[in-house]
């Protein structure tokens, strides 16, 4: 009688600490599985900005040598006075200025 009280004795505690172990298990997996996720969206979203950044900054490389270009440019005193006469209507002297729609 008293082998049987402790196979079931044993079987109780050995059924405690499997569910124990189980959970504890459990807990560890999501664990994991909420901190992978977190770091996931984290990168993923670190990505997506870096894309974002990249081709802002192509647009602003491509506006910078435009530019550069303009300012190279304007260096020539012919290409000034070209610019002013279309631009600002500026004429030399003896010319006139008709303005076509």
């Amino acid at each position: 009688m008293k082998k049987s009280k402790n196979v079931k004795r044993k079987n109780k505690s050995s059924k405690k600490k499997t569910i124990f172990f189980t959970m504890l298990s459990l807990c560890l997996i999501v664990t994991i599985t909420y901190v992978f996720s977190l770091n996931f969206l984290e990168i993923y979203q670190i990505y997506n900005e870096k894309k974002e950044l990249t081709q802002k900054m192509a647009k602003l490389d491509d506006e910078e040598e435009k530019l550069s270009g303009e300012v190279e440019r304007l260096q020539d005193p012919e290409y000034i006075a070209r610019y002013a006469r279309e631009k600002y209507l500026y004429s030399k002297d003896g010319e006139f200025i008709i303005k076509m729609p």
